[in-house]
Formats: structure tokens, sequence, C-alpha cells
């Protein structure tokens, strides 16, 4: 699967969002070594600190599927946005420690711009359980 199948995927994750309060929707698509693709979507309520990003949802609905990073191929993420979509603090660590750290992950948005990166890149210095 190239990374323009990947974020339409994300792009259709996007269309489950659930965010009333902000109005920013956010997909994300989740591709595993065999093939499989797992989607998530920003899902909101009115504390905001209890609200689930979309890349966070995608990496735990693939967990909760049986898979593991080692299965993690590629990750995209799509919203709304004048430039690729960034991921927010949280779900760079999660993803600093769940998602390969080079393995592709792409940061588009619905205007066709995309930006490649990487774990390493999106959260260098990382906190680990190594740290702990």
């Amino acid at each position: 699967m190239d990374k323009a199948q990947l974020i339409a995927i994300a792009e259709e994750a996007r269309e489950l969002s659930y965010s009333p309060y902000s109005h920013f929707a956010v997909g994300a698509a989740l591709l595993c070594t065999d093939g499989t693709v797992y989607q998530g979507a920003n899902v909101e309520n009115s504390s905001y600190p209890l609200c689930m990003c979309a890349e966070r949802n995608a990496i735990y609905n693939a967990m909760m599927h049986g898979k593991s990073s080692e299965d993690f191929a590629a990750l995209a993420i799509i919203a709304d946005t004048e430039g690729p979509c960034s991921p927010c603090g949280a779900c760079r660590q999660v993803i600093s420690e769940l998602f390969p750290a080079h393995a592709p992950i792409y940061l588009s948005n619905l205007r066709g711009d995309i930006r490649e990166t990487d774990a390493e890149e999106l959260l260098p210095f990382a906190f680990s359980g190594g740290d702990l």
C-alpha cells in the first residue's frame, strides 16, 4: 500500500470523528506489515482532558486486535489544517513508545500537503521506560 492510499483511509476515518466542541476532525490510519489497516478518529467530550486523539485510537485499535509495534509499518494522519497535521504531545509520547522509531509517519491535510517523518524526529529526547 502506498502513502496516498493510506492517507485516503485516514481521511475516511476522519469522517467518524466526534468533535462537537472543537470542530477539529482528525483521522488516522495505521498500516501493519501483514497489510491490515486500523483506523482511528478523535473523540471529544465536554471535559477536554478526557478526549482521545485519532493517532492513539488507531494504535490502540491495532493493539486491541493483537498487534504490537513489531507489526506496525506506517501511520497516516490527516486534518483540515493549513499545513500537514502534526500530533499533539500526548500522541507523540505514545508514538515514541509504541511505534517503530524509523517507520514512516505521513502528516497530511485536506489540501494534499504531505510531510513524511518518523517517531524519532517527532519527539527527540523522548522519555521512555528506560528512564524509570
